[in-house]
């Protein structure tokens, strides 16, 4: 962002009065808050014409300059009046003076040089009356003027004695003994300050526009051996990279440091600095690197009275015509120049035009959009001496170009290909890209040939040019065929014709009863076209998960990535399909996944979710993909997540929600791994009135309560399969997993005999040395597990019991292993038929 706009309620200054007092501890360079604070942000309390609403400030002097690191509310637009605040760091001066000269006068103007180096909700700008609140048990909870929860430093429970910002800009929850129990630093945004390390599988993404905070499509991350710049697509394509860390002797992970005139790579914490760090020159003591808009990493630093660019960090390697967006979509880069693809033998206005005549830098866009209905009018144009930016990604070797240029034409998702080749080398090298950036323009060399093909739409007008005149020697014959075939075609038509009106008049009787009026529903979501939905997932041909009602797809509607369910028969989705948008279309939780909007067409049901970037939590916790372990601070919010997401269905709701198929794979994850339940299509709906409701079996063998023998359940059934799902978390395992050795099989067994014999540490995720270290802590969340896995459902705890008993409001009630019911040998005597879902929900 630019330069922050913002005020203060100050905590350690005696220049305003805060409206919740806190305690202020001078502590050498910073001042501290204790928890049991809550700070409003209210323009009442402030006056000044360019933005109101401030929350806390602490205004620490930077060590080696004058200039200041603060805390606080920020406008989240340059634009006055202001009317979104993010929570945020900033480091700069509110009120640096500037002289400038006019005439034979100096005018000294008063300059708010103040740079937001990290925020809290940059993707969920609050509103004037939010409000931030230091909890009792040391949680940071952001809610917007409505009292929603827009953000949470999730550190509740961890004794948490105090808050400090530090003068680096590093906002920090310590305990009584000084430890750090969360940073900022471990959260970055957009930005790297001095000290502050990018650590490998978190990321810097970049802001979309410098007075649009929400994250754009760059990001900078951390990999094993390298530094990697991407930006979004599927898969995500690389413009930068640098080997970093290549000598390191552990296992611990990678991570980038920015230390002053350098970022570097040490081996490990006791061992010095290895060579190949990114090295840049600068004097400023007062730096920050930031990843802008534009895919640029730039460093600056504070020359006296205001930020100045210093650098611009990937310069050694790149120019300006190697980065993604230089020239936008399919725009060509020549020595800095923006143009529109030109075509060997064709004019370039044939197939694409300029976005604006007046930009050439927004790129250029195809004249006939590519549809995937017409995938046989596809074509690739040859741009030759034309590369591309990401050569990180080879996806195949090949001595010739055709059998891969053919592959691409088949395959909708394919919308250009680069090729590379290398008289020295024995392969050419082919990249296949889905989605198309800026191109470059490069001069010939001898023994190295670079070439793109770019797919395009063809329009009749186009298909002309390529056609082959007819002989008009051959136009005789022509008749003579023509008129001897006529009557048969006739004739074949009129059959046809008949069997059609037929077989139309049959389908309509058919599908009468099928057919329903989906907006007559309450509270409907938006309703959108199969060829929307086609459209947006390229005749869905992303596929990113399926089960047993349909499957799911990759899809984008604007600049927003979606999910989209597609059901498979229309007869056994149909209920399915009416309880996820009669029940998801009206209510709204931030731990319950969003419906967007559906599509019925005849046959066709189609529900479009929010897109969950890290899929679905089975995939991190049973270590299939090759994943990190989650350590105890993850697994422990996502079960809170859990948690939170089932009490508003269970409690909020105006009838009660029973979701009836908890498990791993319906619980979607996002960047930050928070925790949303997902899937719907099982639910069922219980007055308040009603104790208990009969309804026939459904969920998923392993997870399903005891009581479902006798059909009457109540919501306390899916507190049953959390419970499950806790074990599962905490011990990096299936519930039932034949793998096992014999007596191990079933979790829950293993369960009811390890708690008897005061056992339940062996039970302990021993992939994750961070949840050893926890043990303590993991065996008490078992015993809640327990809570929630009695046999009389009675015993169990309510959903909002157990969020107390999280947030440690209460203590875990403890109950007799034998009251965990003994799970049979054969689960499918209490399981349900195998069409129910395995794999639902958005990926």
């Amino acid at each position: 962002m630019g330069p922050a706009v913002a005020f203060f309620l100050v905590l350690a200054s005696a220049a305003a009065a805060p409206l919740l007092s806190a305690t202020a501890q001078d502590s050498g360079n910073y001042s501290a808050a204790e928890p049991s604070t809550v700070w409003t942000n209210n323009k009442d309390y402030f006056n000044d014409y360019r933005c109101h609403g401030i929350v806390l400030r602490v205004a620490v002097p930077n060590s080696n300059s004058d200039v200041y690191t603060e805390a606080g509310f920020y406008c989240a637009s340059s634009v006055p009046p202001c009317d979104e605040f993010l929570f945020a760091v900033s480091i700069g001066n509110a009120g640096t003076t500037q002289t400038s000269r006019s005439g034979d006068q100096d005018i000294a103007t008063i300059v708010d040089t103040r740079q937001i180096v990290w925020s809290a909700n940059r993707d969920h700008p609050v509103r004037e009356n939010a409000t931030l609140e230091f909890t009792a048990d040391g949680n940071l909870v952001l809610r917007d003027a409505d009292g929603s929860q827009v953000w949470a430093s999730n550190s509740s429970g961890r004794s948490v004695a105090g808050m400090v910002i530090k003068d680096v800009g590093n906002l920090v929850l310590f305990d009584h003994r000084n430890a750090t129990v969360w940073q900022s630093f471990d959260h970055p945004t957009d930005t790297l300050v001095l000290q502050q390390s990018l650590v490998e599988g978190t990321r810097l993404t970049s802001n979309t526009s410098a007075t649009n905070s929400t994250g754009n499509t760059f990001y900078l991350t951390v990999l094993p051996h390298a530094l990697y710049a991407f930006i979004q697509s599927t898969p995500p394509q690389s413009y930068f990279i640098a080997l970093m860390g290549q000598n390191k002797t552990t296992d611990y992970p990678t991570k980038v440091t920015f230390k002053n005139g350098r970022l570097t790579t040490p081996v490990n914490s006791t061992e010095p600095y290895i060579s190949s760090d990114i090295t840049f020159q600068t004097s400023a003591s007062t730096q920050f690197m930031r990843l802008e808009s534009d895919g640029h990493l730039r460093l600056y630093g504070w020359s006296g009275d205001r930020w100045a660019g210093l650098d611009d960090v990937m310069k050694f390697m790149l120019n300006d015509c190697d980065y993604p967006t230089v020239c936008g979509e399919y725009g060509v880069c020549t020595e800095g120049q923006c143009g529109c693809p030109v075509v060997e033998n064709h004019s370039s206005s044939s197939y694409f035009k300029p976005v604006d005549e007046q930009k050439p830098n927004l790129g250029c866009a195809p004249i006939t959009s590519i549809s995937c209905q017409e995938i046989q009018h596809h074509q690739l144009l040859t741009l030759p001496n034309t590369s591309y930016f990401d050569d990180s990604h080879t996806a195949v070797n090949a001595t010739s170009i055709d059998d891969f240029k053919q592959a691409c034409l088949k395959n909708c998702s394919c919308m250009a290909v680069s090729f590379r080749y290398n008289w020295n080398a024995p392969h050419g090298e082919c990249l296949w890209v889905t989605k198309v950036f800026s191109l470059k323009s490069v001069q010939p060399d001898i023994g190295y040939n670079s070439s793109a093909y770019i797919k395009v739409q063809l329009s009749p007008s186009n298909e002309n040019k390529t056609k082959v005149q007819p002989d008009p020697s051959n136009e005789n014959k022509t008749k003579v065929m023509l008129g001897a075939t006529l009557g048969a075609v006739t004739a074949l038509v009129l059959v046809v014709i008949v069997v059609g009106l037929y077989l139309q008049r049959r389908r309509k009787h058919e599908e009468k009863d099928e057919e329903f009026d989906f907006d007559q529903l309450p509270g409907i979501p938006t309703r959108y076209s199969f060829e929307k939905l086609s459209e947006c997932t390229e005749g869905f041909s992303k596929k990113l998960g399926e089960g047993g009602f349909g499957s799911v797809f990759e899809g984008k509607l604007g600049e927003n990535k979606v999910a989209v369910k597609r059901l498979e028969g229309a007869r056994q989705g149909k209920k399915e399909f009416l309880a996820e948008v009669e029940t998801i279309g009206s209510i709204e939780h931030i731990n319950l996944v969003r419906l967007i909007g559906f599509c019925v067409k005849k046959s066709e049901r189609l529900l479009v979710y929010e897109y969950m970037s890290r899929g679905s939590l089975d995939r991190w916790i049973y270590y299939r993909n090759n994943n990190a372990p989650l350590d105890w601070c993850t697994r422990r919010r996502i079960i809170l997540g859990i948690a939170k997401g089932l009490c508003y269905l269970h409690e909020d709701c105006r009838q009660k929600i029973a979701h009836l198929d908890i498990k791993p794979q319906n619980i979607l994850l996002d960047d930050n791994f928070n925790a949303k339940v997902a899937d719907f299509g099982l639910c069922k709906l219980i007055d308040r009135d009603q104790s208990k409701v009969v309804t026939m079996m459904r969920g998923t063998p392993g997870y399903l309560a005891p009581e479902w023998l006798t059909s009457r359940i109540t919501e306390k059934v899916d507190v049953y399969s959390f419970g499950v799902v806790i074990m599962e978390i905490l011990s990096g395992r299936k519930n039932i997993d034949n793998s096992q050795p014999e007596e191990s099989v079933q979790l829950i067994n293993l369960l009811r005999e390890k708690a008897q014999n005061n056992q339940l540490i062996d039970l302990i995720d021993k992939n994750s040395d961070d949840m050893v270290s926890h043990q303590e802590e993991v065996v008490q969340m078992m015993k809640l597990a327990i809570w929630c896995l009695q046999h009389d459902s009675i015993q169990r705890p309510s959903m909002s019991i157990v969020i107390k008993v999280l947030e440690g409001a209460i203590s875990i009630q403890t109950f007799d292993a034998n009251s965990l019911m003994f799970v049979q040998e054969n689960p499918s005597t209490y399981s349900v038929p195998s069409q129910t879902s395995i794999l639902s929900g958005p990926r």
